[in-house]
């Protein structure tokens, strides 16, 4: 029997229509697992960026929007290694609520609006999908939106108040969208591949594929 007839299938394209989108336990634990260990990183984050935000600021003004990926992959990681509806939601609030408590420069209103923001928009793209497609470009896509819902937000409540020039808005949106796609997209899809490859999805439909 030739072995040469069936092409290797690619992971990259996969559609996994025959799992459950029911949560179980195990789902709500690991979203919020990933929701506290995210909220570590953002928090850390907006400590180690307070100063080079300004420098990078002062280059152009709206280039330091490619750090803000740095506070968008909760809800697109979620995604892909829990696959149930809400995870991006469930999980970019979760880090958002713990960030805030932890204590930050926005104050914790303002961190779980904007993080309820960008978790809904990174859902949002999941679920056009009927979630039932799990790719690097989806999620990419995910990370994308998630992006512009961290740049609407500022556009609205900080960029308009503090009357910047007329290119700030645009620069800040695009580098913004592109770290999202970069950090919140690209990188988690890679981080997700490398998990799954350790075996410690086996419990998730993310796993199963993986093997498939």
């Amino acid at each position: 029997m030739s072995t040469s007839s069936s092409p290797t299938p690619s992971f990259d394209n996969v559609v996994t229509p025959s799992y459950s989108l029911k949560w179980r336990v195990v789902d709500i634990v690991v979203a919020a697992a990933i929701g506290v260990a995210s909220s570590l990183i953002y928090w850390l984050a907006a400590v180690l960026t307070a100063a080079p935000w300004s420098l990078i600021d002062a280059i152009i003004p709206g280039l330091a929007g490619i750090l803000n990926g740095l506070w968008l992959f909760a809800g697109p990681l979620a995604s892909i290694i829990v696959r149930k509806p809400g995870a991006a939601v469930f999980a970019e609030l979760v880090a958002a609520i713990l960030e805030a408590l932890l204590g930050n420069q926005w104050g914790g209103v303002e961190t779980v609006l904007i993080a309820l923001i960008q978790g809904v928009l990174a859902e949002l793209v999941f679920a056009a999908f009927r979630y039932r497609k799990w790719n690097i470009g989806v999620t990419m896509l995910s990370g994308a939106l998630s992006g512009v819902g961290c740049w609407a937000y500022s556009f609205v409540k900080k960029l308009i108040a503090m009357k910047s020039t007329a290119a700030y808005g645009p620069v800040y949106f695009a580098t913004t969208v592109v770290s999202g796609v970069v950090i919140a997209g690209a990188l988690m899809w890679l981080l997700y591949l490398a998990l799954a490859k350790t075996g410690a999805l086996d419990k998730f439909a993310s796993g199963h594929t993986r093997k498939a």
